[in-house]
């Protein structure tokens, strides 16, 4: 999780803040703490109380509207009271005019003031994917990552038990590859986990006796993708003899990343096993669980009605054995 200063959304690369200065210069080191961008809505009217400090305040084009509005004198109370809050800055949007009022008690505050020609809604959505890109945890992890099916899916294992190979097949089978061998792993602040590779790595597959390949290269853009939201974790692991695996789908394995618990399938692996067409059949299963269709628990339920209508069945038929008898 990086540090973000008031500074640092001037000189943000790739998110089109289109940003400047306009007062408060003194406080450009200000840190912002806060992922999340604010409005002051009921701050316009001295109810500061919900006021985050060191969070970024926006004002658009109601919030200028409605501070031009007001006297002077209420103008310069209400932002005095809002700098006070200790925000990190304020963005004024749209390009505006900005309050004399404004620009005044920033300075006095040495609190930034700054102004963007976008639009409130364009700006909220950039400056909030930068906001999510710094708060992000991030770790790294050995596997490989694909978009199979559209279902994101991670695959781990020790070191030659085959997720490059199968990575490949699935490549061949009209999936993308998004990272293999190392992943970075962010967390945003939504909870959803996303990988993607380094960027020395983008792109390249490791298959032992072939080498390093460049599937970008090889299979064209339509094989690779730079990033995935990871939604399930295939585990491979060496087939035990003794261990008793998951043979119905009744009971529901989790792998815990960056604090979020993601479904776990775990597949043993052994010579002849084609695992392939089995990481299909899981992305395409996830997508129908995400939409209520649980093939286990219903299959529970037919065999529960089977056993039910035996039950009565028996029944009448011990019932029908006692008026004989009588």
């Amino acid at each position: 999780m990086g540090e973000l200063r008031v500074k640092d959304l001037l000189s943000a690369v790739g998110y089109d803040l289109r940003l400047e200065i306009i007062s408060g210069e003194a406080g450009l080191d200000r840190v912002i703490t806060v992922p999340y961008v604010q409005k002051p809505g009921l701050a316009l009217t001295g109810y500061t109380k919900f006021l985050v400090k060191n969070r970024i305040q926006v004002f658009g084009k109601t919030e200028i509207q409605f501070l031009n509005e007001l006297p002077k004198e209420r103008q310069r109370e209400i932002m005095c009271e809002i700098f006070k809050r200790e925000v990190a800055c304020c963005i004024v949007t749209r390009g505006q005019e900005i309050p004399e009022s404004m620009i005044r008690e920033s300075e006095l505050a040495k609190t930034p003031v700054l102004r963007t020609e976008l639009l409130t809604p364009h700006f909220i959505q950039n400056v909030t994917r930068l906001l999510e890109a710094k708060f992000a945890q991030r770790t790294l992890i050995h596997g490989v990552l694909l978009d199979v099916f559209g279902v994101g899916i991670l695959i781990l294992g020790r070191a030659g038990i085959g997720k490059s190979e199968s990575a490949l097949d699935l490549i061949l089978r009209g999936h993308r590859l998004v990272a293999d061998d190392a992943v970075i792993l962010t967390r945003g602040p939504s909870g959803a986990i996303h990988g993607q590779a380094p960027k020395q790595t983008k792109h390249y597959l490791e298959i032992r006796g072939l080498g390093v390949i460049d599937i970008k290269q090889l299979f064209g853009v339509s094989a690779t993708r730079d990033r995935k939201k990871v939604q399930l974790v295939v585990r491979m692991e060496d087939w035990d003899e003794k261990r008793e695996y998951d043979r119905t789908g009744f009971d529901e394995a989790y792998e815990e990343l960056l604090g979020e618990k993601l479904p776990l399938l775990v597949l043993p692996v052994r010579p002849g096993r084609y695992l392939t067409p089995i990481i299909e059949v899981a992305a395409r299963n996830y997508l129908l669980k995400r939409d209520g269709h649980f093939a286990a628990a219903e299959l529970e339920k037919k065999i529960h009605e089977v056993m039910k209508q035996k039950e009565l069945l028996d029944e009448e038929e011990l019932d029908v054995s006692e008026e004989e008898v009588e």
